[in-house]
């Protein structure tokens, strides 16, 4: 199986002949043996003269993929790479290697204590900001401790971009034990956003799921940021038709956020499970059923956007038990979904009766209300 590139995803906002930006899903291997995939993936780079800016691998039972930035593959070796575990169940084989790339763009490299953490790269609209593979400083540190500390590094590296945590369009935190302590992480959360006055504005998009990295760390994060350079950049929250905002039930993030910018719309939808409009989770024990409402789900909310199922540039689906992974595959092809760039992952969700989840990015050129 080929890797899925997606072109002029939705990183930063230029169409025509600007910066090209690209999310690529890579590594159908088991057990690591994905080597020729990446070698694609590096020959692609080349190709198109193209920078990578952060990489998230997915793996389990321990194995790792990092063949993209083997030295045979020509490519530079700057970048941060998050290394997420699984919960120690077989690979099936899907995709489970996500890269963002781009072309056309000077990517300058954000270090925090001598460490890459991310890049910066720009056009005449808008500088955008990924970072990857964010740590707590000390691992031995209790876990809300990790917690604000991976927050602290956040801040700081968004400093170095000239940006603040205002400018964030989205997070990702990878939180290992995560159904021990997820009421912790968002106190913490919450308490840092609010002393930052981040609930006057958009709150970003988010995902928060448990699986271990290689760090050993309470959690890790990544983040995507955006900051206009001129006129415009329009950046709100999406509601979703058929849930519930999550600081309903105390959580820092939108269920979906749009950014348009220079003609262009990118929307990126929160990790996005079976919960029923109250907040409480639908279909207990029925990953089938799950997987129905969680893609109708995001489904309505591309509709409210005026996109669809096609529009999908990147996405992450996680189950909890990954040997139900085929229960996506169903779904989408009766419901006649076109194939998605979306890697397949284990993780534990934030409640223990979750068995699904899926995040997405969207980008259209077609105007909407």
């Amino acid at each position: 199986m080929e890797p899925l590139i997606a072109a002029d995803c939705p990183v930063t906002a230029v169409p025509g002949g600007g910066p090209r930006n690209f999310s690529i899903s890579a590594c159908p291997g088991n057990k690591g043996a994905c080597l020729p995939e990446c070698q694609q993936v590096a020959r692609f780079m080349r190709e198109e003269n193209a920078t990578v800016v952060s990489q998230r691998v997915f793996s389990s039972g321990g194995a790792l993929c990092d063949g993209a930035r083997a030295p045979e593959n020509g490519l530079e070796l700057g970048w941060p790479v998050t290394r997420l575990h699984g919960n120690g169940a077989r690979n099936i084989g899907s995709l489970n290697c996500q890269l963002y790339a781009v072309s056309g763009s000077f990517v300058k490299r954000i270090e925090i204590d001598g460490q890459t953490a991310g890049g910066v790269f720009e056009d005449e609209d808008v500088r955008c900001c990924v970072l990857g593979d964010l740590r707590p400083r000390d691992l031995a540190a209790p876990r809300p401790v990790q917690a604000e500390s991976v927050l602290q590094q956040m801040e700081l590296a968004l400093r170095a971009a000239e940006m603040d945590l205002t400018d964030i369009v989205r997070t990702w935190f990878f939180i290992d034990r995560i159904l021990d302590w997820y009421g912790g992480f968002n106190v913490v959360r919450n308490r840092f956003f609010q002393d930052r006055n981040l609930f006057a504005g958009v709150l970003p998009a988010s995902t928060g799921v448990g699986t271990a990295n290689s760090a050993g760390a309470a959690l890790i994060a990544d983040v995507l940021a955006m900051k206009p350079k001129r006129g415009r950049l329009d950046f709100r929250n999406v509601a979703s038709p058929l849930q519930c905002p999550a600081p309903d039930y105390k959580s820092s993030f939108s269920r979906a956020v749009e950014v348009s910018i220079a003609g262009r719309r990118s929307l990126f939808i929160s990790g996005t499970a079976s919960i029923a409009p109250d907040g409480v989770t639908a279909h207990v024990g029925a990953v089938e059923k799950q997987v129905a409402l969680t893609m109708t789900v995001v489904e309505r909310i591309l509709q409210s956007r005026r996109m669809s199922w096609s529009d999908v540039t990147r996405g992450i689906a996680y189950f909890k038990d990954i040997d139900e992974a085929p229960a996506l595959e169903r779904y989408c092809r009766d419901n006649h979904i076109p194939d998605l760039p979306v890697v397949v992952s284990s993780a534990d969700i934030c409640r223990d009766d979750l068995l699904f989840e899926i995040e997405v990015d969207a980008a259209s050129v077609r105007g909407t209300s």
